[in-house]
C-alpha cells in the first residue's frame, strides 16, 4: 500500500516563557483508504499534529511528505492553495462564519479554488440535501443546533472533494446521540483515495476507526482497535 502521508522525525516546540516541546521526533506513515483515530490527554499534541498535517503550522524539525512530495513550509502561498484543494478540516467548535448562511458557509469554500459561483452554489445545495439540511439553507449559524452546525461544517470540509479530511474533536461538544449521527456522517466520507484522521477523547468513537493511535509524551504509537 502506498504511503500517502509521511511524517519523519517531526518535532514541534512553542517558545513562551520557556520552551515547550509538544511533539518529539515523531515518525509515522498514513495510508489512503483508512480512518485513523488520535487519542490522548489534553496537551498530548493531537491538535498540534493536525495543524502540521493541514500545513496551517510548520514543524520545528522534521519533514512532511504528501503523495511523495516533500512540503516546503516556506512556500506559504503554495501550501494555502494545496490545503484549499486537498484538505478538509472540521473543528470541535464548527468555526462557521457567523454573518453567512449555511449555504454561503459551504459554497464559499468552493469559491476558494474555483471562481464559478453557480457551480459552487449547486454543489453546496446538493451537499445540504445529502446531510438533510436543505430546508436550513438560509439559516445563520446562530439559528442552527450544535448538530446541524457540525453537519454544515462537514459539508464545507468535503465540498472540494479533499484527499485528506482532518477532524479535531468533531463530536466533543455534542450530546451522545447527536455525536453518533455526526460521527456516522464523517465515517461515510471514507473512500479508497481519501485519508481521514480525527482526534477524540471518546474511546467509543476511537474504536470505530481502522487504526487507533495513542498520543503520549509527544509521540504516537499504534493501539489495537
Amino acid at each position: 500500500m502506498n504511503k500517502f502521508l509521511q511524517l519523519k522525525n517531526i518535532s514541534k516546540n512553542f517558545n513562551t516563557e520557556k520552551k515547550i516541546k509538544v511533539l518529539k521526533n515523531l515518525s509515522y506513515d498514513f495510508h489512503k483508504g483508512k480512518v485513523y483515530a488520535l487519542m490522548g490527554p489534553s496537551g498530548s499534541g493531537k491538535s498540534t499534529l493536525l495543524n502540521l498535517i493541514s500545513l496551517i503550522d510548520k514543524p520545528t524539525l522534521g519533514s512532511v511528505k504528501i503523495k511523495n512530495n516533500q512540503i516546503n513550509f516556506n512556500q506559504k502561498k503554495n501550501n494555502d492553495i494545496f490545503r484549499a484543494k486537498n484538505v478538509g478540516i472540521v473543528y470541535q467548535q464548527n468555526n462557521l462564519l457567523p454573518d453567512f448562511t449555511a449555504l454561503e458557509n459551504i459554497y464559499l469554500a468552493s469559491l476558494s479554488i474555483n471562481n464559478n459561483k453557480d457551480l459552487a452554489v449547486a454543489k453546496a445545495k446538493d451537499l445540504l440535501k445529502k446531510i438533510g439540511l436543505l430546508n436550513r439553507s438560509n439559516h445563520f449559524p446562530s439559528q442552527l443546533s450544535g448538530g446541524e452546525s457540525q453537519r454544515v461544517a462537514i459539508a464545507r470540509a468535503i465540498i472540494n472533494d479533499p484527499q485528506i479530511i482532518l477532524a479535531d474533536e468533531p463530536t466533543g461538544s455534542l450530546d451522545l446521540n447527536t455525536a453518533k449521527d455526526i460521527f456516522k456522517l464523517l465515517e461515510n466520507q471514507k473512500k479508497p483515495d481519501r485519508l481521514i484522521i480525527f482526534a477524540t477523547h471518546n474511546r467509543f468513537f476511537a474504536n470505530k476507526a481502522d487504526l487507533l493511535l495513542e498520543m503520549s509524551d509527544g509521540n504516537i504509537k499504534p493501539s489495537h482497535v
